[in-house]
C-alpha cells in the first residue's frame, strides 16, 4: 500500500472512531406518563416554554427528575428513550422515541421510589407526555424500565427569541435550539451597547437589567458543547415586548 493510500485509510478510520465515540451509551432509568386531560402538560412547565405546540416541541416532551433536570440547564436537551426488560409493558421490538426536556418532575419524599416517589433524588426518571409514552409502552402500564441517551436536536428554522419584561428589566425566552438543545450562556447587544452577558432567571429564560428599547438586538448563544452562535440584528429597532424573533441555527 502506498504512503498516500495509507494516509487516506488512516483518516477515514480516525473519523469513524471519532463518530462512534460521539454516540452516547445507553443508560438505565424509569418512565411514567402524564394522565392529565386538560392539556396542562403541554402549556406549563419549569423551563418557561409555555405552550409547547407554539415552540415546536409539541407532545414529544418530558419532565425530568432532579438528577437529570440539573437546575434547569437541561431544558431543551433531547433524549432518545426505549422501554426495556418488561415483556408485558414494553412494545415489541423496543422502539425508541425522541423527547425534549421541557419540565421538572418534583420529588415526593413521602412515597417510596417504586410507588409514587419516582422522581425522588437520586432517581433518574422521565415523566413523559402520553403521546410519547404510547410509542414505547402500553398505556395501561404504571412505571416502566427504560434506557436513554442524549442525542442531537433537529429543529426546523432558526433559534427563537421571545422578549418580555419592561424598560428596566429585560428578559428573553430562548427556544427551538438545535444541536445540544441546551443553552449555557447568552449575551445581548443593542446598537448603542457592547455585548452584555445575561443571567439565567429560570429554565431557558435569561435576563439583564438594562434599557434596550429603540435598538436593534443581536444575540450570542452558547450551547452545552461550547459552540457559540451569533445572530446579528435579530430584532428591529421597533421591537415590542411579547414578540418573537428568529435567528440563526446551530
Amino acid at each position: 500500500m502506498g504512503a498516500l493510500q495509507a494516509m487516506v485509510l488512516s483518516f477515514f478510520l480516525l473519523h469513524a472512531c471519532t463518530t462512534i465515540a460521539q454516540v452516547e451509551q445507553w443508560k438505565s432509568a424509569t418512565a411514567t406518563y402524564s394522565k392529565e386531560t386538560d392539556a396542562s402538560f403541554i402549556t406549563d412547565g419549569a423551563c418557561g416554554y409555555g405552550d409547547l405546540h407554539k415552540i415546536s416541541y409539541g407532545k414529544y416532551s418530558a419532565g425530568l427528575s432532579t438528577m437529570l433536570f440539573n437546575r434547569g440547564s437541561t431544558c431543551g436537551g433531547c433524549f432518545e428513550l426505549r422501554c426495556v426488560d418488561h415483556i408485558l409493558w414494553c412494545l415489541q421490538g423496543s422502539p425508541s422515541v425522541i423527547l425534549t426536556a421541557t419540565d421538572f418532575c418534583p420529588p415526593n419524599f413521602g412515597l417510596p421510589t417504586d410507588y409514587g416517589g419516582w422522581c425522588n433524588f437520586p432517581q433518574e426518571h422521565f415523566q413523559m407526555s402520553q403521546t410519547a409514552f404510547s410509542e414505547i409502552a402500553e398505556l395501561h402500564a404504571d412505571i416502566v424500565p427504560v434506557q436513554y441517551r442524549r442525542v442531537k436536536c433537529h429543529r426546523n428554522g432558526g433559534i427563537r427569541f421571545t422578549v418580555s419584561g419592561n424598560p428596566h428589566y429585560y428578559q428573553v425566552l430562548i427556544t427551538n435550539v438545535g444541536l445540544d438543545g441546551e443553552v449555557v450562556a447568552v449575551k445581548v447587544k443593542g446598537s448603542r451597547t457592547g455585548w452584555m452577558p445575561m443571567a439565567r432567571n429560570w429554565g431557558q429564560i435569561w435576563q439583564c437589567s438594562i434599557n434596550l428599547e429603540g435598538q436593534p438586538l443581536s444575540f450570542e448563544v452558547t450551547s452545552s458543547s461550547g459552540k457559540t452562535l451569533t445572530s446579528y440584528n435579530v430584532a428591529p429597532a421597533k421591537w415590542r415586548f411579547g414578540q418573537t424573533f428568529e435567528g440563526k441555527q446551530f
